[in-house]
């Protein structure tokens, strides 16, 4: 089974920091930009209405010409296109799609698009620390394990909630809790706050909920509040999915434009609705506002980020649904408010939408809990907060037949993200580490002089014979030599003839040092028998086999041999 090891910690250590790093870069340079034309970060408030309608349009065009750049194939990014490229590329992320992503979502990010900036933290993370397992040139397995370690830096380098991050990592990532990954991320995760807490001070955004009101009359409030939630985000993923899936015949240049306008339009209208939803919180916890100014700026929040997001304006979604979740707690709270009054119970309505929404958008519920314990830092909202998330996630998942939005945005764009279970277990040993790696190599070696090292060789020898290769051939031909002991011996006294009889010659098929059990397995699959032959890129020889008996083995008693 695979271990964790002090290697791959500390790669961990410097992935997580050089993808903190480049993710507080990322932050900082979003200020920059803003400071030239806000008052506040995200306060769009500030801007009059012609500006508020002019500068989505403006980041459009600059983020299309970043994208005329670079090539418009690489303008995918977000959290589903890492998930995709764990599955199709170990974690390797395309510099070009980085690029796109650091630059372009941080002119989105300043010009009022409805995004947030976890999906390009996730992005910009993941990139930054498997880039060093592909430099390093280390297995798939140990590069997937950065990859995740950089995700996970990223994301408490931009909540600073180390907690939420891994557990996010581990249930919408990974899709899965295994120790010899769950540790590395740790590592990564708590070297990500603490760079964060170095830069930006200690603080979180939402630790204006300092006092929790909710008692248990108000808790079936709350259960009807995450009934509300739990619709509103199978609608919201259902409606997101629907722009995609329709939008996505059109060239990118008219999609960034409409989603340009339909921003603008809306800023000018609402423009708190505007930005990663900052904004729509402060409003959300002023006291005494309209029911009707709160419904409408939900709505408009609502088509901002579907539109935004499904016409491919680069950016992340859990900013977007925080917000979402926040209005709607407020329109749910004023109506119970007059009903059951509480000095408080307003803000914590609050707090419970987000809570509910992003778990049942992002079908991520134990992240979720985490996520808003470490923002608001109140232990007490625990009972509460898994009542609604609870009911929300049921709600949307089983009565609305909802799934999270990254599988559905994957589903929507044709991107891989799914393997059979075989390989799923097998892309998570290295073969570097598991192949035997006792051989005798002979070269260009008669059938007798291989039947008569076979013979006198250790049982746990392997004896392979090295063949001459064409010159356009830039790998040598290796093969395995075994004696069969099912042929039956004929009667002939000549025993070198009945040796020669029984002798196998398997040809090794070659497969890189970076390569797993799951590449080796695709590899015999059809032939189930022989082995492949592990290679170093800088040798080209073989260093080390991989049988198929070894793979059956493991996957039927679970151990390796």
């Amino acid at each position: 089974m695979p271990k964790t090891s002090w290697q791959i910690c500390l790669l961990a250590i410097i992935g997580g920091a050089a993808s903190a790093l480049l993710v507080v870069l990322f932050t900082l340079t979003i200020e920059e930009i803003q400071q030239l034309y806000l008052i506040k970060r995200d306060n769009y408030n500030s801007l009059d209405e012609v500006s508020r309608f002019h500068l989505p349009i403006i980041g459009s065009l600059i983020i299309l010409l970043m994208a005329w750049l670079t090539g418009y194939k690489y303008i995918r990014t977000g959290i589903p296109f890492v998930l995709h490229r764990l599955k199709v590329a170990h974690g390797i992320i395309p510099f070009k799609n980085t690029l796109n992503q650091f630059w372009g979502s941080a002119v989105a990010l300043a010009s009022g698009f409805s995004v947030g900036r976890e999906g390009p933290a996730v992005h910009l993370g993941a990139a930054c620390s498997s880039y060093l397992g592909s430099v390093l040139k280390l297995p798939y397995n140990s590069t997937r394990t950065l990859c995740a370690c950089g995700i996970a830096a990223g994301i408490a380098a931009t909540f600073n909630t180390p907690i939420a991050a891994v557990i996010f990592v581990m249930e919408v990532v990974m899709r899965e809790y295994k120790a010899h990954v769950f540790v590395p991320v740790m590592l990564a995760s708590i070297v990500g706050s603490l760079i964060t807490r170095s830069v930006f001070g200690t603080s979180h955004n939402f630790q204006h909920f300092n006092t929790i009101a909710l008692e248990q009359q108000h808790y079936f409030s709350l259960i009807l509040l995450a009934i509300v939630l739990g619709i509103l985000a199978a609608a919201f993923n259902k409606y997101l999915v629907v722009i995609i899936k329709k939008s996505v015949k059109y060239h990118i240049v008219p999609r960034l434009i409409l989603a340009a306008l339909i921003t603008g339009t809306l800023g000018y209208l609402v423009p708190g609705a505007m930005g990663t939803g900052t904004s729509a919180i402060d409003i959300s916890l002023t006291n005494n506002l309209p029911l009707g100014f709160l419904f409408s700026l939900l709505i408009a929040k609502l088509l901002m980020t579907m539109f935004a997001l499904g016409l491919g304006i680069p950016g992340g979604i859990i900013g977007p649904t925080i917000s979402i979740g926040a209005i709607t707690g407020a329109l749910v709270g004023a109506v119970v408010i007059q009903v059951l009054p509480g000095e408080h119970v307003s803000s914590d309505f609050i707090l419970m939408g987000m809570a509910g929404f992003m778990a049942a958008s992002l079908n991520a519920p134990l992240a979720t809990l985490l996520a808003v314990v470490e923002l608001s830092g109140q232990l007490e909202l625990v009972v509460p907060a898994m009542i609604v998330i609870t009911i929300a996630s049921i709600v949307s998942r089983q009565l609305c037949k909802n799934e999270s939005i990254f599988i559905m945005q994957l589903d929507a764009q044709n991107l891989l993200y799914r393997k059979p279970p075989v390989e799923e277990s097998l892309q998570n040993i290295g073969a570097l580490a598991v192949m035997k790696d006792n051989l005798l190599i002979l070269e260009q070696a008669s059938p007798r002089t291989i039947i008569g090292e076979l013979l006198h060789s250790h049982e746990s020898q392997l004896v392979i014979n090295k063949e001459p290769t064409s010159e356009t051939d830039q790998l040598n031909n290796y093969y395995w030599a075994q004696l069969d002991v099912e042929v039956v011996d004929d009667e002939s006294e000549d025993i070198e003839h009945n040796l020669a009889n029984k002798l196998i010659l398997h040809k090794l098929i070659p497969l890189s040092h970076q390569v797993t059990l799951a590449e080796a397995y695709l590899a015999l699959v059809e032939q189930r028998s022989g082995a492949v032959y592990i290679y170093h890129k800088d040798i080209n020889d073989c260093i080390g086999l991989v049988t198929f008996e070894q793979l059956r083995i493991y996957l039927l008693e679970g151990k390796l041999n």
